[in-house]
């Protein structure tokens, strides 16, 4: 493998050659001839003519090549107190059987699945179920209330819902198949089946001619082979957190998805086949999708399912204990999960307790990650520390540092450089290039590599708006940044009102949106404050109706459990100022970025525009108060 700017140079010069190259990596049932097509979609698709099945790619050629008893999964389950393997010839053998089960429920190409399922084998083996029909699974996080699945169910119009009966944490039991019904109930598309995984904690109620078992259903089938699909054809469709309305279902397509999973295995992760990688995340989100199921498996290594939390399952050294215990080669989590390690563990004493000398690297995305964390860390572990950046939207690295090339300089706060395939800029308003060193809008020039969104779900005209109106000829990150002399990106916030609570995105407008549903309130505003475990934490600023007087403490119970339901708890919403007023323009615009600085002790300018200067003042003095 060459070092990372001799390679990085060789995409540069011939994009299609290196792109060529890199599709060896994957069998195909028909070959690409044609490397790009910048005709088709909003910006163009990769390797347009060709055809292939990313589930015969992750497990049903590494069988074939006599690699059968390697271990493909590890589930590693603190909440059962369980650690099962399962090797690639009896993962295959299971995905063929929940796959015949959903054919024979009808499922074929192109018909959606959604699975609403926790940190278990059978997530990812219904993925993988669902890519080798040729149809597209949409994986939902099981913490969502009913409100935001059935929002999902009614964009993606699935044909069957895959479901297990229960998620478990610490302490608690979640009843998914309750919040299921609610979200049908809710939903107007009725799917024509669900299939139940029943978890032994919780026993859902099956509803007579929708629900199935889902281990009856895989006993009864019919093994069901690969279809070959085109590059172009969708795998998944995952949905992101947007402005209120329409949900941004992000597509990603089989061919440009499984080529730039397998290239970053190499380049980005230095993982081969063998290895075990263990990304820290959830299938609901796009880092279980690309790094806990497809991009291990596609290049023949050992995934990690983790059901268990970085703290009390049992304690601060978890983390270190599965790595220890599985020999962990690559290690990928959030900055919020090593912050919750620190705030418990500060001298790193359980990290010592531990033999970490299997790990060569901790990457960590979902957030940036404030330099001191990242400093606490690389000191205790003494191993490479890469922070990368990237997005749902993107589906693998924008940037990193690069394992697999050598590159694995320790600069804290940085999102590293460039990953071959994105030209990352800065631009200003009007959209052109900044000197190096100037904050401004991080963009990605066009053509987005291969394995990035092509397109929202049903939606190409919602996808040109977000990402490519704003700057033609760049694809807007909604990150603003810069380019440092060195070359390396470092992201300083987003530029929309989308908050990271914890490494999950989430809107400000869905909340604002719910409290304004308060029969007290009036107007409300949702900002991001920052927090020392969770990077940011959203906080509501509510002005009630006119001759209403409410107990302030009372009040802010009832908005709590109310986003609680209606977002659910991942939103970690718990703060909430009862004011007069909100800073307003003259024409109305309410100045949510003047309230976030001051919320987080920022110096604050306050606009010429505003309608009231007082109000400013007032605002100051309610976060002074104690609350």
């Amino acid at each position: 493998m060459p070092d990372y700017t001799s390679l990085y140079a060789s995409w540069q010069t011939a994009p299609d050659a290196y792109w060529a190259h890199a599709a060896k990596l994957i069998d195909w049932d028909v070959a690409p001839t044609r490397i790009f097509d910048g005709t088709q979609g909003p910006y163009g698709a990769w390797f347009p003519d060709a055809r292939l099945n990313t589930c015969h790619n992750a497990l049903d050629r590494h069988v074939a090549a006599g690699h059968g008893a390697r271990t493909a999964i590890i589930w590693d389950s603190p909440m059962e107190g369980r650690v099962v393997e399962i090797s690639y010839a009896q993962a295959l053998e299971r995905v063929k059987k929940i796959a015949g089960a959903l054919k024979k429920l009808g499922v074929q190409k192109g018909d959606r699945v959604i699975g609403y399922m926790p940190m278990i084998p059978e997530a990812a083996l219904t993925m993988l179920a669902c890519a080798r029909l040729g149809a597209i699974h949409s994986m939902v996080f099981g913490g969502f209330a009913p409100p935001e699945l059935a929002t999902r169910i009614n964009d993606a119009k699935p044909k069957v819902i895959v479901a297990a009966s229960c998620g478990l944490e610490p302490g608690r039991v979640v009843q998914y198949k309750p919040l299921l019904d609610a979200a049908l109930a809710l939903s107007d598309h009725k799917p024509d089946a669900c299939v139940i995984f029943q978890r032994p904690a919780f026993q859902g109620a099956l509803t007579p001619g929708l629900d199935h078992d889902f281990i009856a259903a895989e006993a009864a089938a019919e093994p069901a082979d690969c279809v070959s699909v085109e590059a172009t054809h969708p795998l998944y469709v995952l949905y992101t957190s947007g402005t209120t309305g329409r949900p941004k279902g992000v597509v990603r397509d089989h061919g440009g998805h499984a080529v730039a999973l397998a290239q970053s295995m190499h380049t980005t992760y230095g993982v081969t086949a063998g290895q075990v990688m263990w990304a820290a995340s959830d299938v609901g989100w796009v880092v279980g999708h690309s790094y806990i199921v497809y991009a291990p498996l596609l290049v023949g290594a050992t995934t990690i399912m983790y059901e268990g939390k970085p703290v009390g399952t049992p304690d601060p050294g978890a983390f270190w204990r599965v790595v220890e215990q599985h020999k962990v080669n690559t290690m990928f989590t959030a900055p919020t999960a090593l912050r919750a390690v620190r705030q418990q563990d500060s001298e790193g004493a359980l990290i010592g307790k531990y033999d970490l000398s299997s790990l060569n690297a901790l990457f960590l995305a979902g957030e940036r990650c404030d330099p001191p964390t990242a400093i606490w860390i690389q000191k205790l572990l003494d191993k490479p520390v890469i922070d990368n950046w990237w997005q749902t939207e993107t589906g693998w690295p924008i940037t990193s540092r690069f394992l697999g090339l050598g590159l694995t300089e320790f600069k804290p706060g940085s999102g590293g450089r460039p990953s071959p395939g994105y030209d990352v800029q800065a631009l200003d308003e009007a959209g052109e290039p900044l000197p190096r060193g100037n904050v401004g809008n991080l963009c990605i020039k066009l053509p987005m590599p291969p394995g990035c969104g092509p397109t929202l779900w049903q939606n190409d005209e919602g996808y040109v708006s977000a990402y490519l109106k704003s700057f033609p000829g760049w694809y807007r990150t909604g990150d603003a940044g810069m380019v440092d002399e060195d070359g390396d990106v470092w992201i300083m916030g987003r530029t929309d009102d989308i908050i990271n609570v914890a490494g999950h995105r989430l809107s400000t407008g869905a909340m604002e949106e719910v409290l304004a549903g308060h029969k007290d309130i009036a107007e409300c505003a949702v900002i991001a404050r920052a927090d020392e475990l969770k990077g940011e934490v959203p906080c509501g600023l509510v002005v009630l109706k006119a001759g209403v007087e409410r107990e302030p403490e009372q009040l802010v119970k009832e908005l709590v459990a109310l986003v609680r339901e209606k977002i659910g708890p991942v939103a970690a919403f718990r703060e909430v100022l009862v004011v007069q007023k909100l800073p307003k323009t003259r024409s109305g615009k309410i100045l949510r970025a003047v309230m976030k600085k001051i919320a987080n002790n920022e110096p604050v300018v306050v606009p010429g525009t505003i309608e009231d200067a007082s109000v400013v003042d007032a605002i100051r003095d309610a976060f002074a108060a104690p609350h």
